[in-house]
């Protein structure tokens, strides 16, 4: 092909399985990989082969096709519906039109050749209907772009010289594929068509050929929007200018608490930041307000972003926390506009109202916030929007943006389909809408809470002074995890990671309090150097990290957790150990007292007793380790059968054990439990708590 400028052109030949199935994976790996083709979620391939019915052994045309939910970019055999194609093609016979679609789509299940797949989507009988073995369907924003400008048709008659042709707005259905059909039959040279205010359906005899189909199609539309477009501004000139980067992000982390805590009137989110310039040249544009109520079009798009962004009417220079009365409002105006879109469309089969908070937040000047139930969905939340701003610009560009009308929108939006969907989705997991800081997380005790809390959902900050140790944990993590460097004896450290937590994740919900040293030696030996450096590291520690997350915690106004992890030593008298234990003595007071004074909040603070955890751990790892063992006269590597061997249970302790408490102390099943203590120890009789 000739070289593209506006898509990727990935095919390689020497990558092309045999196996006809594996190339439709293929296919759709690769359009999947390129944003700018089709968003996360979106679009659907196909494929009709020749095959054996199951049950009969009869020769069929099987289709197999992308199933409901699922994403081109990372589609295995798993996430492929294989219908009987004839079965799907004689639905017709018993069409009842467009008011009984969902009916339409159940029979679907009826059409299936390996029903332990993926359930076929509402696309199916668009692929199904079409007389080509090899189908795409795209969500490009160049193709949507016409598809939702005032004069589309016209626009892709002329650019395209009538091989692209052009279906009005409709709902996905059977009879939007009817329509389809019938539109390649009255015009057989056809190689695609243009769904109004959708996107883009291709096809072509083989594989490669409907790859290299689409993306020249796409290529061409973007050409066109980029030569009438010039060096103009399709929104209008600058109504608020962009501040200085820097100023940006200390702005986004004073609002994000704001309006995180405001966003979570109903369900609590995780928050992701954008101040790129496709962003910061929208909001900020004469044209964006009135855009903005247009709505966005595409269902894919306003499925995950709500049809309307909020637009913050708020100086790009003013303190958040001083104009909180504005984001309030601003707030409870979203949310009485949204009721009321509920209400004028909704009757009464509709499925309840949903969240009426919004999704996408814009802030002319500073950036964009998105806001969903983990850090996966706002962050793709954020690209959909993204994807809607290109659409309007070349819309604009084109002659002007039309966005979908109200109740249509309401429409795919409360649509029964969509709510099945919702509903066939995996539950949340406990912790998935929770930001957790865990200081000492790149060591044994540490690293085990935050892949505990991770796997519970949570989206966790891996604290450690040791930077490389706590990113190569993130790492192993993924995506709802980030490494920062924190030293628990600095408050400008201190501070700077909570900054790096509240831009990464919108704010943070539970804090484990998890960093610390050992030292072990008698009274005469213990120089002030050792006491004091103990004392700093554990309990002022603790006490500077639970006053900065207080500081955000209160201002959120959602409440939190604080965790202490600290140790039987706070209450047994131990031998040779008066720096370290009186240490963790001091914290668990401490623990105590925040117990009572964050109460008000809505914060609860607990802690753990743990005891000779060794095993992962960077203090047993050390000096401390050869010097318990000397005390105890017990060789280095038995030390953990020695400790074990004094407890009640005979079990040494291990990292996940401390994790497991933690979790549930964070978990909401303790949530009327604040100031409380548990021993993970094995049993020692003296630790008992008291």
């Amino acid at each position: 092909m000739t070289a593209l400028r506006h898509v990727n052109h990935l095919w390689r030949e020497a990558d092309v399985p045999a196996d006809l199935v594996d190339q439709l994976i293929y296919r759709s790996n690769l359009l999947g990989a390129d944003l700018r083709i089709t968003n996360y979620g979106g679009g659907n391939t196909s494929l009709k082969v020749r095959g054996s019915d199951p049950v009969s052994g009869e020769d069929i045309e099987i289709l197999w096709i992308k199933g409901s939910g699922g994403d081109l970019g990372t589609l295995r055999r798993t996430g492929l519906a294989a219908l009987d194609n004839g079965r799907v093609a004689a639905l017709e016979r018993t069409y009842r039109g467009v008011d009984h679609e969902d009916d339409q789509v159940a029979l679907l299940a009826d059409c299936l050749v390996a029903p332990r797949q993926a359930a076929p989507s509402i696309d199916t009988p668009l692929h199904a209907l079409v007389p080509h073995p090899h189908v795409d369907h795209v969500h490009p924003d160049a193709l949507i772009a016409f598809a939702t400008a005032g004069n589309g048709r016209r626009l892709v008659e002329e650019l395209y010289g009538g091989t692209i042709g052009w279906l009005e707005w409709q709902r996905p259905g059977y009879d939007l594929a009817l329509k389809l059909r019938d539109a390649i039959r009255e015009r057989p040279d056809l190689e695609g068509l243009v769904l109004g205010g959708h996107g883009l359906i291709t096809w072509a005899e083989t594989a490669e050929a409907c790859y290299e189909r689409t993306l020249r199609v796409i290529e061409r539309a973007a050409d066109e929007i980029e030569r009438r477009r010039g060096a103009g501004r399709p929104f209008g000139g600058v109504a608020v200018a962009p501040i200085d980067g820097d100023a940006r992000r200390r702005q986004a982390t004073r609002a994000l608490p704001l309006l995180r805590g405001l966003a979570s009137g109903e369900r609590s989110v995780i928050a992701t930041f954008r101040d790129d310039d496709v962003v910061l040249d929208f909001a900020g544009s004469e044209r964006a307000a009135a855009l903005v109520e247009e709505g966005t079009s595409c269902p894919d798009h306003f499925l995950r972003t709500k049809k309307r962004p909020l637009l913050l009417d708020l100086p790009p220079a003013a303190d958040p926390a001083e104009r909180r009365d504005r984001l309030e409002a601003a707030f409870d105006a979203y949310r009485e506009g949204y009721a009321s879109y509920y209400r004028a469309n909704a009757d009464g089969d509709s499925p309840a109202m949903r969240s009426s908070s919004p999704v996408i937040i814009l802030w002319p000047g500073v950036g964009m916030f998105s806001l969903a139930q983990n850090k996966r969905e706002s962050r793709i939340a954020g690209e959909f929007y993204v994807n809607a701003i290109n659409v309007m610009s070349g819309a604009e560009t084109l002659g002007g943006y039309h966005g979908l009308s109200d109740s249509e929108a309401f429409r795919i939006e409360y649509w029964a389909l969509e709510e099945a969907k919702l509903r066939r989705m995996p539950p949340e997991r406990p912790l998935s809408r929770r930001v957790a800081l865990v200081t000492g997380a790149a060591g044994g005790i540490g690293g085990a809470i935050a892949r505990r809390l991770t796997a519970e959902g949570a989206s966790v900050v891996v604290a450690d002074l040791d930077l490389e140790g706590a990113q190569s944990m993130a790492a192993e993590l993924g995506e709802q995890a980030v490494g920062v460097a924190m030293d628990v004896t600095d408050e400008r450290s201190i501070e700077e990671a909570f900054e790096r937590a509240t831009l990464t994740f919108g704010g943070v919900d539970l804090l484990i309090n998890n960093a610390g040293i050992s030292i072990s030696s008698p009274l005469l030996e213990t120089t002030l150097e050792d006491y004091e450096k103990l004392h700093r590291v554990i309990d002022r520690g603790s006490f500077l990290t639970s006053r900065a997350f207080a500081r955000q915690a209160i201002a959120q106004g959602i409440g939190g957790d604080i965790v202490y992890v600290v140790s039987k030593n706070a209450v047994v008298a131990g031998t040779n150990n008066i720096g370290y234990s009186s240490t963790k003595a001091a914290q668990l007071h401490q623990m105590r007292l925040l117990a009572v004074e964050l109460a008000p909040y809505g914060i609860r603070v607990n802690g753990i007793n743990p005891d000779a955890v060794i095993r992962g751990s960077k203090i047993f790892a050390g000096d401390w380790g050869d010097n318990r063992a000397r005390t105890y006269g017990v060789p280095r590597e038995q030390l953990g059968e020695y400790y074990a061997q004094r407890t009640l249970l005979k079990r040494e302790v291990l990292p996940d054990d401390v994790a497991a408490a933690c979790f549930l102390l964070v978990s909401g099943e303790l949530a009327k439990t604040t100031g409380a203590v548990i021993p993970v120890d094995g049993g020692i009789q003296a630790a008992f708590p008291r």
